[in-house]
């Protein structure tokens, strides 16, 4: 079991790490672990500049911008994730819904540190069926798809075998910044739009999360519930 002093630590690690480096830190960052899992829920984080660069409408800017200085912050956080945990970091994701100003950053560690059986609130057959018939829409149905309940309000849905041929070329052209900024707005909005996840959670959805390890060819998605 992982003492709640712990998560509280990473939060606060997390939240000090962003305010060092984008001048602003979050409002909340909330740190969940179970199964392999480690997942930092972020809120009220977007700092001056991004709002005047977003209110100009250079939304993609900020979004290249802040890759890069958050994968920086997350190299830096995983030495404290691995050695708060002792587990190593097998790799790690990030994404930020700035119509919310929230944010997730997922760690996904090298063996298990705590299994909680969440209580099922859904059938994970019609949610995989569900994210199946979004990708198809969009891309393609991903060869595997795998639910973990994380908490009663946090599901990772993890997709493997999701590129097409032309996502492939792209990212071996060098283009993979440009193709995931696409592929993250355009998947969220046809998950948004169209799926049908409030009936399969029976609750309200606050975030969707999506990102994506393309030299393994996965994706995850989070989905945040309402309480």
């Amino acid at each position: 079991m992982v003492d709640q002093a712990v998560l509280n630590s990473i939060s606060s690690y997390t939240s000090k790490l962003l305010r060092k480096n984008f001048g602003k830190g979050p409002k909340s960052c909330q740190t969940t672990i179970n199964h392999q899992f480690v997942v930092m829920y972020i809120r009220g984080f977007i700092s001056p500049m991004e709002e005047v660069l977003m209110s100009q409408g250079q939304t993609s800017q900020v979004e290249i911008a802040r890759n890069v200085i958050i994968n920086h912050v997350l190299e830096e956080l995983t030495g404290v994730i691995q050695v708060s945990l002792d587990r190593e970091v097998e790799h790690y994701y990030h994404d930020w819904n700035f119509p919310n100003n929230s944010g997730v950053i997922i760690y996904v560690l090298n063996e298990e540190i705590k299994k909680e059986n969440i209580n099922p609130k859904i059938d994970n057959s019609m949610l995989e069926r569900e994210v199946a018939r979004i990708s198809d829409l969009v891309q393609k149905v991903p060869d595997h798809i795998s639910v973990i309940p994380v908490a009663p309000t946090i599901y990772i849905v993890e997709r493997r075998g999701i590129l097409i041929p032309i996502e492939k070329a792209l990212i071996d052209q060098g283009f993979k910044d440009e193709l995931l900024i696409t592929k993250d707005t355009l998947e969220k909005s046809y998950f948004h739009r169209y799926g049908k996840f409030r009936e399969i959670f029976n609750s309200d959805i606050k975030d969707i999360f999506i990102d994506w390890n393309t030299k393994e060819d996965k994706a995850v998605m989070v989905f945040i519930l309402g309480n």
